[in-house]
C-alpha cells in the first residue's frame, strides 16, 4: 500500500514489537487499574492482497493464545487495516474470503471478531462533483480549472490517489488534461492526463471513489467553505450536511480588541 497509510512496518509510528506487547499486557494485568479484554493490529490501509492479513492474523492470534495462557480473559480480536476497493483496475479481496482466512487463523480462539470495512463500505458510494470555470492551454498543456480542489479532495494531491473522473458531456473527441482546482498551490489537482473532451464554462465532471477518505479529509484551506454532501436513497436525494458560508468559518475566532 502507499507507505503514507502503511502502519505494520518498523519505520512506522504506530503499534509495538510483540515483545514489548506482551510486557504491557503484563503491566495491565497486574494492574487493579487496567483490565486487557482484546487485542489488536494494524498493518495499512486500501489492502488488496489477503497474504498479508492471513499472516499478521496468524502471528497475533500466537500472542493470543500466549496471554490467555497467562489466564488474561481476552474477549475481543480487532483485524486492523480495511478492505481495498477499486479506483482504477485493483483486483480487490472478496468479503467471503477474508472472513475464511481470518476465521482459519483464529480456529480454536473463541473470541468476537471486529474488523474495519469503512473504506470497501462507503468508498465506490461517494461522488465528487465539481464545476468547470474555465480550460487553459499553455505549450501543448491542457489544465481543466474547476470549482473543487485539495481543500475538498485531497486524496490526489497528497497520496497521488487515482480517482476516475467522467464528465457529464459525452463526445469521441477528447485529449489528455490535467484537471486542477483554484488553489494557490502547483499540487492542487484532482486528476493529471485525464482523457477528457472540450468542456465548457459551468459543466459537471464526477470524481468517483470519493466517499472514504474524501469529505472526512476536507479542509477550509485558503479560506475555502467546504461542500455541501447530498445522500441519495430510493431515487430521492436530501441534503444531510449543507454548504458552508464564511461565517461558519468565522463563527470561533473572537475579537480581543
Amino acid at each position: 500500500t502507499h507507505p503514507y497509510i502503511s502502519t505494520g512496518l518498523k519505520e512506522n509510528k504506530f503499534g509495538v514489537s510483540i515483545e514489548e506487547a506482551k510486557a504491557l499486557y503484563l503491566l495491565a494485568h497486574n494492574s487493579k487499574y487496567l483490565e486487557p479484554v482484546g487485542i489488536h493490529f494494524h498493518i495499512g490501509s486500501q489492502l488488496t492482497k489477503l497474504k498479508p492479513i492471513a499472516e499478521s492474523a496468524q502471528k497475533i492470534a500466537q500472542l493470543t493464545h500466549s496471554l490467555l495462557a497467562l489466564k488474561m480473559d481476552i474477549k475481543f480480536f480487532d483485524v486492523g487495516g480495511g478492505i481495498g476497493i477499486t479506483y482504477s483496475d485493483e483486483v480487490t479481496i472478496k468479503p467471503y474470503d477474508y472472513a475464511q482466512v481470518i476465521l482459519e487463523e483464529l480456529r480454536g480462539l473463541d473470541l468476537t471478531i471486529i474488523c474495519e470495512p469503512g473504506r470497501f463500505i462507503v468508498g465506490n458510494s461517494g461522488i465528487f462533483l465539481t464545476k468547470v470555470l474555465y480550460q487553459k492551454e499553455h505549450q501543448n498543456k491542457r489544465f481543466i480549472i474547476v470549482d473543487g480542489a485539495m481543500n475538498d479532495l485531497i486524496r490526489p494531491s497528497l497520496y497521488n490517489a487515482y480517482h476516475q473522473i467522467v464528465p457529464f458531456v459525452e463526445s469521441q473527441d477528447v485529449s489528455p488534461t490535467d484537471v486542477v482546482g483554484p488553489i494557490c498551490e502547483s499540487g492542487d489537482y484532482l486528476g493529471k492526463n485525464i482523457s477528457l473532451p472540450i468542456l465548457q464554462n459551468g459543466d459537471l465532471l464526477a470524481v468517483l471513489s470519493a466517499g472514504a477518505y474524501g469529505f472526512s479529509m476536507a479542509s477550509n484551506y485558503n479560506t475555502r467553505p467546504r461542500c455541501a454532501e447530498v445522500a441519495i436513497e430510493a431515487k430521492k436525494m436530501r441534503l444531510i450536511r449543507k454548504r458552508e458560508s464564511i461565517e461558519d468559518l468565522i463563527a470561533l475566532e473572537k475579537d480581543y480588541l
